[in-house]
């Protein structure tokens, strides 16, 4: 009956669901409720009527039948899960009535109590003043917690298990809240059940990520699991332990891993590698211990995946502790000596032509190198040819020995291989010849020898060394932004990467910057390493629509566009939204129209702009849209120039303006289109639309932030500090990067460790092509939000205008 009855047959019928509900057989009872809840969620009318059974369903939670408990539990929160005042009332009522014998009713309960204290933790109820829940202010985190603690105690281990899982998830929790959970996780991690194990050590896992040192006081039974039957709880129990172990237990641990390892699947030795990597960021100083026990295993049999996270790893590790940096290299070295995977050899090549020339003795990279060439197919051998090439770009003493080894390549049966070395023997023989090395004399002192890097100006360290500005991606759809401006291609000057048109970073680009959650392959070595990456969304160039009309192409080049601003309500008669074009002196408004009137047509649509109050911009121009009908969306232009007095970039502040909306109603016919009736004028009042200084920032992240930094130095630094009113760290965060318009880098647009000072760095392109960077450290205290702000650009009015954003 559910699946046909809709909720006039529901009316009829309900009174014998409602006796259904309370029937004194238990299968009766249950499927009356399941039926309940799929009607619930069926139709808004059809939840209204189930709404009225609160009494019947309350009165099933007393039948001595479980099933049936457990299911009018169920229905009860969904009856009520929009009233956080009846959620809160039902899960007191029942956590202290104790009435409920049903396992899986519990268990409900528990899920609906955790539930509420998130809630009361996200609204600043609980854990401000930094107490215990039992010692909370909040009488329903006391009445939650008691609860809870009191589950640890029930007869069934499911409830038990629950209940432990609950607490150990609660937000802003206290040592002294989660300890008796602990307690009861460490037994289960002795209980002959398999589920049970696996089931503690999977929350016992994941609270060593955040309480290490809690969860450290079940190592003596994490090291009992090591050698487990069950594959999974034996890899949580190696990776829990990883992290809740002293620097003096590694060495042992690792004894205990190696044997294990060679016994388990690549999935489960990719999880230990990882944990691995924590470790030695943990303990840097036992950073030779691990990367050697690493570098062993690429020696061993293993599928890619498995090598590609030691490798990943590996060069993590490099970053993060640079001291790894000439030992791991080396291990790299041997391993590609017998390495099966083209795609990681050729990685870890390109890797060792970045680092390798800046280490104390390149030299020895150079024969593993050149044996690649003599070796290896024809990918790897021209990713061998290009790692020399940046050896004796970096290295002037050793571009006589490499010109020769590079020499020999020129006669490669592979075209790639064969241009790489023809290109890099042309280029280091011009710079050989420009500036040749001279080597210091052999009785020198150590201090008397000058460094060995390229001269200024050098042309080989110029070519092979110095990145493209962009990456290739960008590259394209800049030259295709080019192509698609008006007049573009008839012009007689010569494309060069500075006439090219800015592009901000896609979508994926700004999250991948912003969250800093990067393959290894996309962040050290420049290209996907996945073997299926995935199809890209080809971007829409959103500033087509205004190339499309002939009487605008006269403004040039779109600078950037930003997203749709909505002007009204998605539910009104009316639905606009406007994207703002900058233009060198212009900014072009588009209006997106939808008509959701079916007995009217608009015509000569344009929305009109108040620019009485704004000293930088006015209304030069309007582009009226035509033939709006039901259901359809069309473009309007409304042109704002910039005034004679706010030509300068420093002038772009924020402006507001009044809009209204313009047109023309047709009446017509809804079933077949036709006109019917009177025409007549209409307005229609839309929300202030705001021209923001952060509307002239492209979102561009940079590929090395403290290069950047340091290169544009602070002759135009602005500092400032804010107190922001935030009660969330998250919330002032997404404020600051919306304010400013800018993209974070590094990683710095999510929060990886709470409750600290946050640093933020960012990055974007100004109105003129003037780079901007800003360093914002964002921390807590008791009135709100603190925010010390840095920003550097090539000119300090810009700087200024940036920073005075955040008011």
């Amino acid at each position: 009956l559910v699946r046909i009855v809709d909720a006039a047959m529901l009316g009829a019928i309900e009174r014998y669901v409602k006796q259904a509900v309370v029937d004194s057989s238990g299968q009766v009872s249950s499927s009356a409720l399941v039926s309940a809840s799929h009607l619930f969620q069926s139709s808004p009318e059809c939840a209204a009527v189930v709404k009225k059974w609160l009494t019947e369903a309350t009165e099933a939670t007393s039948s001595p039948n479980e099933m049936v408990q457990f299911h009018a539990m169920q229905l009860l929160y969904q009856i009520k899960s929009h009233d956080r005042l009846g959620v809160s009332k039902l899960v007191t009522q029942y956590s202290q009535r104790n009435s409920l014998k049903s396992p899986l009713a519990l268990v409900l309960l528990i899920r609906y109590t955790a539930k509420l204290l998130h809630d009361e933790a996200d609204e600043g109820r609980i854990g401000a003043d930094g107490s215990s829940y039992q010692e909370s202010s909040s009488a329903v985190a006391r009445a939650g917690y008691t609860f809870l603690e009191s589950s640890l105690r029930h007869k069934t281990e499911m409830v038990v298990y629950e209940a432990a899982r609950a607490i150990c998830n609660l937000p802003m929790t206290q040592p002294e809240d989660m300890s008796p959970a602990i307690s009861v996780l460490q037994l289960f991690l002795n209980s002959p059940k398999p589920a049970a194990r696996y089931s503690s050590m999977r929350v016992l896992a994941a609270l060593a990520n955040t309480q290490p040192r809690l969860v450290s006081k079940c190592n003596e039974d994490l090291e009992g699991l090591i050698g487990d039957a069950n594959r999974s709880v034996a890899t949580l129990a190696i990776t829990t332990l990883l992290k809740t172990s002293s620097e003096s237990a590694v060495d042992r641990l690792l004894k205990q891993i190696s044997s294990f390892l060679s016994d388990i699947a690549d999935e489960y030795k990719v999880t230990v590698v990882r944990s691995l990597q924590q470790t030695c960021l943990t303990y840097p100083s036992k950073h030779r211990v691990l990367v050697g026990f690493l570098s062993n295993f690429l020696r061993e049999e293993g599928g890619f995946d498995f090598k590609r996270s030691i490798v990943t790893s590996i060069v993590s590790l490099m970053r993060a502790v640079p001291e790894t940096t000439e030992s791991s290299l080396l291990h790299l070295c041997e391993f590609i000596e017998d390495c099966e995977f083209t795609m990681l050899s050729t990685q870890i090549l390109h890797l060792l032509g970045e680092l390798g020339p800046s280490t104390s003795a390149p030299a020895r990279y150079i024969r593993f190198i050149y044996n690649r060439v003599i070796l290896e197919n024809s990918a790897v051998r021209a990713a061998a040819v290009a790692a020399l090439a940046k050896f004796a770009a970096q290295c002037p003493s050793l571009r006589t020995s490499i010109m020769t080894l590079l020499k020999r390549s020129l006669a490669d049966e592979d075209d790639e291989t064969r241009d790489r070395a023809a290109i890099a023997v042309s280029i280091l023989e011009q710079a050989m010849a420009a500036n040749p090395y001279v080597a210091p004399p052999e009785d020198a002192e150590a201090e008397d020898i000058p460094p060995d890097v390229p001269v200024d100006g050098d042309t080989a360290a110029y070519v092979l060394l110095e990145p493209l500005p962009m990456n290739f991606d960008k590259l394209e759809r800049s030259l295709k932004a080019y192509m698609a401006t008006p007049m573009s291609m008839e012009q007689q000057e010569p494309i060069t990467l500075s006439t090219l048109p800015i592009v901000e970073d896609t979508v994926e680009e700004q999250q991948v910057a912003a969250s800093g959650d990067v393959n290894m392959a996309d962040d050290v070595m420049g290209v996907q390493i996945s073997e299926a990456a995935p199809k890209k969304k080809e971007p829409v160039d959103p500033a087509a629509a205004v190339y499309a009309i002939p009487e605008l192409a006269s403004l040039g080049r779109a600078f950037r566009s930003s997203q749709p601003v909505p002007l009204t309500e998605t539910e009104t008669e009316y639905v606009v939204e406007c994207v703002k074009h900058i233009f060198p002196t212009h900014v072009v408004l588009q209006f997106m129209v939808a008509n959701t009137i079916e007995e009217q047509r608009l015509e000569n649509v344009t929305v009109a702009i108040d620019d009485s109050d704004s000293e930088t911009w006015q209304v030069s121009g309007e582009i009226a849209a035509d033939g709006i009908a039901y259901g359809d969306k069309k473009n309007c232009f409304t042109i704002l120039q910039r005034s004679e007095e706010g030509v300068d970039a420093s002038a772009l502040t924020s402006s507001t303006f009044a809009c209204e909306l313009k047109f023309t109603v047709v009446q017509v016919d809804p079933a077949t289109g036709e006109e019917e009736g009177d025409t007549f004028e209409e307005e229609y009042p839309l929300e202030d639309l705001v021209v923001a200084t952060s509307d002239f920032m492209a979102k561009v992240a940079v590929p090395d932030f403290r290069k950047g930094w340091e290169a544009l130095g602070n002759d135009n630094e602005v500092l400032e500090k804010f107190a922001l009113q935030f009660r969330k760290m998250e919330d002032a965060l997404a404020s600051v990067i919306d304010f400013l318009g800018m993209q974070a880098c590094d990683g710095t647009g999510t929060i990886k460790t709470p409750g600290k000072p946050h640093m933020l760095h960012l990055s974007g392109v100004f109105m003129g092509g003037q780079q901007v960077l800003a360093r914002a450290q964002i921390a807590m205290q008791d009135t709100g939000a603190v925010l010390k702000i840095a920003v550097r650009s090539e000119a300090e009015d810009v700087s200024r205008m940036v920073a005075d954003c955040i008011n």
